[in-house]
C-alpha cells in the first residue's frame, strides 16, 4: 500500500508539470507522453489507430492503465493485441478505457454509475469508497487536458 501511495505520489508529481500555467496546452496524448508512465498504453493507442481522435477536439475521460497494469496481464496478450489482425479487438479494449465527455471526480463522487464506454459496453464506476471503474482502482484522479481529462487506474479493463 505504502508503495501504491509513493507511486501515485509521483505520477501526480510528474503529470502537474505537463500543463503551462495559463491552462491546459497538451492533449490527452501529449500529455500521456509526457508523463512517460504510460509508455505501454501509448504504443498500443498508435497501433489501434487511435492517436488522431484522442488528440481530437474532445473532451474525453480517459482511465488510462499505467505500464504495470499491462505487465499484469497473462503472458503473451499484449504482444498478442499488438499484432496488426488484432486491430479492432485492441481498439475495441481501448476505447472501454474511454467516456465521451469530460467527468470530473466531483461529478461522481459518493455515487455507484453504469456509464456506456465509447465502444458502446456497459462499466460500473464506484465512487462511493474511493474510485473505481470496472474493478480498477483510479489512483490519480483528474488530470486535465486540453480535450478532457485523464483519471490513471491500476489494471487494464476488458469489456
Amino acid at each position: 500500500m505504502f508503495k501504491r501511495i509513493i507511486a501515485a505520489t509521483l505520477l501526480s508529481f510528474s503529470l502537474a508539470s505537463t500543463s503551462t500555467a495559463g491552462g491546459h496546452s497538451k492533449d490527452i496524448v501529449d500529455t500521456a507522453v509526457a508523463a512517460g508512465s504510460f509508455e505501454t498504453l501509448v504504443t498500443a493507442v498508435a497501433a489501434a489507430d487511435l492517436v488522431d481522435v484522442l488528440k481530437g477536439e474532445g473532451p474525453f475521460t480517459v482511465f488510462a492503465p499505467v505500464d504495470a497494469a499491462f505487465k499484469a496481464l497473462p503472458a503473451g496478450t499484449l504482444e498478442s493485441l499488438l499484432k496488426p489482425e488484432n486491430k479492432s479487438k485492441l481498439a475495441s479494449i481501448l476505447t472501454y478505457h474511454v467516456l465521451s465527455g469530460k467527468v470530473m471526480s466531483s461529478d461522481i463522487i459518493g455515487k455507484k454509475l453504469e456509464v456506456t464506454m465509447v465502444n458502446g459496453s456497459t462499466a460500473e464506476i464506484d465512487a462511493t469508497d474511493g474510485v473505481k471503474i470496472a474493478g480498477a482502482n483510479v489512483i490519480q484522479a483528474d488530470i486535465e487536458t486540453s480535450n478532457g481529462v485523464i483519471h490513471v487506474i491500476d489494471a487494464v479493463i476488458l469489456p
